[in-house]
């Protein structure tokens, strides 16, 4: 027998005005599968593209509901499903459809959600820590004591970063288009930051600022000043002006575009300090690097959730038949942490 629910639909492409709140048939877990009946779901850049025409969903999810983050409990399992049981809190990412009240997802790319949280906090969780985690500390191979520039320091992704580059002992920095989020940055560990508006000039220029005290003109430590890891969560310009900012051996992790998908850049300071530039994503993965990616978030952040070492950050709240409204908060590009769509 079928189930029927309230889901979020993009009836066509464009602005928040073509979201409609429709009832349609609910999911069936598959083999391996649970189905999660989704308490509150967070927004992210993607569901505005989706929603916009410019970024569709991976085969195998939904193409007209948006949504891949998400907290709620286990209401039913699929055939062969053994790692959960019904009424267990559950939070993770998905290809999409998590703005609906049913959702299935494989059990492997699922964690147990911390009791210390509620559910609009577990669902400003996922999409942020596991993109902060897997790019830093699993793909940058991050140290204690590096230092690390994070642009778009005041997004969910950006203070997820600040906490988890505390939490490994080394020192982050920051970048945003308004000196508010940076001060407002500062009480999740940033050390210092600065509001940017020209990049290129600036971000060179900051690396010389933020260097380290005590070493003399002329030594090793003083002539290699810079960063060894920019998370660059924005794109365009900010790329090759990261790339001066870095020093020997550093690491470039791209995860953004939201200020441009192109840029100019010089090989020669790339290849004289031997950085490393990648570029990462989650909703592209196979399902076997989803649940790698999840089983390292499950052993190593959720441990620090529980703790309090680290935590969500909620700009806004919004119940489902606000999601236009919510979808209005995320585009004005004056949120500070996660958009949370809460679905009872």
């Amino acid at each position: 027998m079928s189930m029927r629910m309230k889901a979020v639909i993009i009836t066509r492409p464009g602005g928040p005005e073509v979201l409609e709140i429709r009832e349609v048939e609910a999911p069936t877990p598959a083999t391996g599968q649970v189905l999660v009946r989704v308490r509150a779901s967070a927004l992210n850049r993607a569901d505005l593209l989706q929603r916009q025409g410019r970024y569709p969903a991976p085969p195998g999810f939904p193409p007209d509901i948006p949504g891949i983050e998400f907290a709620g409990e286990v209401a039913a399992l699929g055939p062969g499903a053994r790692k959960w049981k019904a009424g267990q809190r559950v939070f993770g990412v998905t290809g999409g459809g998590a703005q609906a009240e049913y959702l299935v997802a494989h059990e492997g790319t699922l964690a147990e959600i911390p009791s210390r949280l509620s559910w609009a906090e577990a669902a400003a969780v996922p999409e942020a820590f596991l993109t902060a985690h897997d790019a830093l500390w699993v793909q940058a191979g991050l140290v204690a004591g590096e230092r690390v520039l994070i642009h778009a320091v005041g997004s969910g992704v950006g203070l997820a970063a600040v906490q988890l580059v505390r939490a490994k002992g080394a020192i982050p920095y920051g970048t945003s288009r308004t000196a508010d989020k940076i001060e407002r940055a500062r009480k999740y560990g940033l050390e210092d930051g600065v509001a940017v508006t020209d990049p290129a000039a600036e971000l060179p220029e900051l690396a010389r600022r933020w260097e380290p005290e005590g070493f003399p003109e002329g030594s090793p430590e003083k002539s290699n000043a810079g960063f060894d890891v920019v998370l660059d969560l924005v794109g365009g310009a900010y790329v090759p002006a990261s790339v001066q900012a870095l020093r020997l051996k550093g690491r470039l992790m791209l995860v953004g575009t939201v200020a441009g998908s192109s840029a100019e850049l010089k090989f020669a300071p790339i290849m004289s300090k031997r950085l490393t530039l990648r570029g990462t994503v989650l909703r592209a993965r196979s399902l076997e690097e989803k649940i790698a990616a999840t089983a390292k978030f499950a052993a190593e952040v959720v441990p620090l959730l529980a703790q309090g070492a680290v935590r969500p950050t909620i700009d806004s709240r919004f119940p489902l038949d606000q999601v236009r409204q919510a979808h209005q908060r995320l585009e004005s590009n004056e949120s500070f942490g996660k958009v949370v769509l809460e679905l009872g």
